[in-house]
């Protein structure tokens, strides 16, 4: 018999077949039930409208796991045989090709959209023009793919501080030296750390905005032209 809460995610239990509610309480899943593990979007959708489940997350920092759906046996194998009769047919095909042009599509021109909002934040002096593409292409390319779980990914804030914040999070990693600095285990530390290279960057950033001369040994220019160019 399932939980009055079914509909509210459960933690994973101290054993395979058991799940904790969010008073801590252990359940034993119920006789004839399985766990279909995440993967299949369309399937856990389908079992989750089907009737009673259970589903299964894990928080580790701010971010939320699927851990799976516990669910009967018998309607998961019922759904699944439907699902896969539907995925075999040439219509199922038709429409999977034409959803993938059309996110094919979405994502061209939100790339594109992307890199003109580096370009606009970048503003760089018309001396450095070519730098700013390639440094706008570049930031994009990094922080545009799907699945990247870059900031650039995430619709929380406008695309115009995406892209400061994709500029910096690129300069951070390539022209400083914070991928191998030994931070203390301080609350905070980090945080401040990431601050006054940010600092750094962005006064980096306004000498190319104002025209100057830019030495050689620009960790910008250096961190640009090792990158090949399009």
């Amino acid at each position: 018999m399932s939980p009055e809460n079914d509909n509210h995610p459960f933690l994973p239990g101290p054993t395979a077949n058991t799940v904790r509610s969010a008073d801590g309480k252990i359940l034993t899943a119920p006789k004839g039930w399985i766990l279909l593990p995440p993967g299949d979007a369309a399937l856990t959708r389908r079992v989750k409208a089907a009737g009673d489940h259970w589903v299964v997350q894990e928080k580790r920092g701010r971010k939320i796991f699927s851990k799976g759906v516990w669910a009967s046996a018998a309607t998961i194998d019922r759904l699944r045989v439907e699902l896969e009769a539907e995925r075999s047919t040439e219509q199922f095909a038709k429409r999977k090709e034409s959803a993938a042009q059309r996110r094919e599509k979405v994502q061209a021109e939100y790339v594109e959209d992307f890199f003109g909002a580096v370009l606009t934040y970048l503003a760089f002096h018309p001396n450095y023009t070519e730098l700013a593409n390639r440094l706008a292409r570049a930031v994009s390319d990094h922080a545009t793919p799907v699945g990247s779980g870059t900031v650039a990914r995430t619709k929380r804030i406008p695309v115009e501080q995406r892209a400061e914040a994709a500029v910096i999070a690129w300069m951070r990693h390539q022209t400083t030296a914070y991928d191998s600095m030994q931070i203390a285990r301080i609350k905070g530390q980090r945080r401040e750390v990431r601050r006054l290279l940010a600092q750094r960057s962005k006064e980096l950033l306004s000498c190319y905005r104002r025209g100057h001369s830019i030495a050689e040994a620009c960790p910008l220019k250096n961190a640009l032209g090792s990158l090949p160019r399009s």
